[in-house]
């Protein structure tokens, strides 16, 4: 998410770069289709292949343009939200995809689906196709790359202290091993978590503790719940853990600079998107070969890991839908994933939505420190069902409702503040609980 995640994650992580090509705009020519998308460096590695590949084989030219993760996630919005066309295709995440398609604005794509057996759709991983399968039984959108959460570690430092992590800690284990870790190396801490302002940045990794504490951001029935033990608690753990024993600046640290405090041996631990594995231990990875892969720590629930994706979705409007579909059936098959790792090299595969991804033999070369635990984790991510009560609501690290990305980031920012020692828990929250009871008294209203 904002990967969320990264959340939005891999997009905020490494480049800034924003690399357009094509016009974009129009309907351009009966040979070509129109595709807007984030900027992250997979999928312009997608956008390098294009032409060579997909274009030379079917005819279709593709015009991409390609922006940042907030400045294309509002320009999808305006372009899908009216229906303008402009765009064929655009990469949508899952927590878009069910509000675009409750809104009309995406085209199912069962019937495409079930025309083209080569895509093999019984391969897309369980919970992703899930999460973009819309209240209809319909899916709106097919997976480019999916990523869950888990816990990162130096497993040389704590093999040095004579630690060791389990498999699947709780997260008092986490605290207790990151107060005994904090200081095993000079100017090292614990461990990692985000605490800069931002529903894609704070929310989605201190949702997955709510979650696991037994709290949830609204009931079923459309009560507000931050101010619940439940909530409370989680929140006041997290805020307790990352100031007592968390990196410097914790309060404006996100993905990027959380990677970077892992990358530089300033952070024992760190809890977040699956994505990063591969970039710590990328060949050039100082901490390459030190670590340890755990499964989200839980507390109440049998497991807590997020889940998040950037799919391609057609726009309704789109009157080339038959050329689009041959894109993203092309972009989200296992065909394309062959072609990078031949290509490009097997790391970079866009991973994380494919069962046959995991049995590839030269993915497991290139991840063998951390498949099995990712591809565990994101099988095990329960979006419609991720506490231990009933939601309104599917997401896992979001609730999905429209209004959340406005109310997650507000409510990220009280947390922040209190991260920093400005505010405490109790008063993020009761604003937090103020502000979510608007939210839910609409909602109650619509019933």
């Amino acid at each position: 998410m904002k990967s969320l995640r990264y959340g939005g994650l891999l997009a905020a992580v490494l480049l800034a770069t924003t690399a357009c090509a094509g016009a974009g705009g129009g309907s351009g020519g009966g040979d070509s289709i129109n595709v807007l998308m984030v900027n992250n460096p997979q999928l312009q590695d997608l956008q390098k292949l294009t032409a060579e590949h997909f274009t030379a084989d079917t005819g279709i030219a593709v015009n991409f343009t390609v922006l940042p993760e907030n400045d294309v996630r509002d320009k999808i919005s305006q372009d899908f939200s009216s229906q303008a066309g402009q765009y064929d295709v655009a990469t949508i995440s899952n927590y878009e995809t069910p509000i675009y398609a409750r809104n009309g604005w995406l085209t199912p794509l069962d019937d495409y689906v079930a025309a083209d057996p080569g895509f093999d759709q019984d391969d897309v991983l369980e919970p992703i196709r899930q999460s973009l399968t819309a209240a209809d039984g319909k899916v709106y959108a097919q997976p480019f790359y999916g990523e869950s959460s888990f816990l990162m570690y130096r497993k040389d430092v704590l093999d040095a202290k004579g630690l060791t992590m389990p498999e699947r800690p709780t997260w008092q284990q986490v605290a207790d091993l990151a107060a005994r870790v904090d200081g095993a190396q000079p100017g090292m801490k614990g461990i990692c978590l985000r605490g800069q302002p931002g529903w894609g940045q704070l929310v989605a990794p201190l949702t997955t503790v709510v979650n696991t504490f037994g709290g949830t951001w609204f009931t079923k029935d459309w009560r507000a719940a931050l101010d619940s033990p439940e909530f409370a608690e989680a929140t006041r753990f997290y805020v307790d853990l990352v100031r007592a024993h968390g990196e410097a600046g914790a309060s404006q640290a996100g993905f990027a600079e959380c990677l970077n405090n892992m990358t530089q041996g300033k952070v024992a631990m760190w809890y977040d998107a699956t994505v990063a594995a591969g970039l710590l231990e990328a060949d050039d990875s100082p901490v390459k070969g030190k670590l340890g892969f755990a499964q989200a720590p839980v507390v109440r629930t049998a497991s807590s890991a997020w889940l998040y994706t950037w799919a391609f979705g057609i726009q309704k409007a789109s009157e080339k839908a038959d050329k689009a579909w041959k894109f993203v059936s092309w972009a989200s098959g296992k065909g394309y994933e062959e072609l990078v790792g031949k290509t490009l090299g097997w790391s970079k595969l866009p991973d994380g939505k494919r069962k046959s991804t995991y049995r590839r033999p030269e993915y497991q070369a290139a991840g063998g420190s951390f498949a099995r635990q990712a591809e565990a984790a994101i099988a095990g991510a329960k979006p419609t069902d991720p506490g231990v009560q009933e939601r309104p609501a599917s997401g896992i690290q979001f609730v999905g409702i429209p209004e959340f990305t406005d109310l997650g980031t507000q409510v990220s920012q009280q947390v922040s503040a209190a991260i920093a020692g400005s505010t405490t828990v109790e008063a993020a929250l009761a604003e937090g609980q103020a502000l979510a009871e608007v939210v839910a008294e609409k909602y109650r209203g619509n019933r």
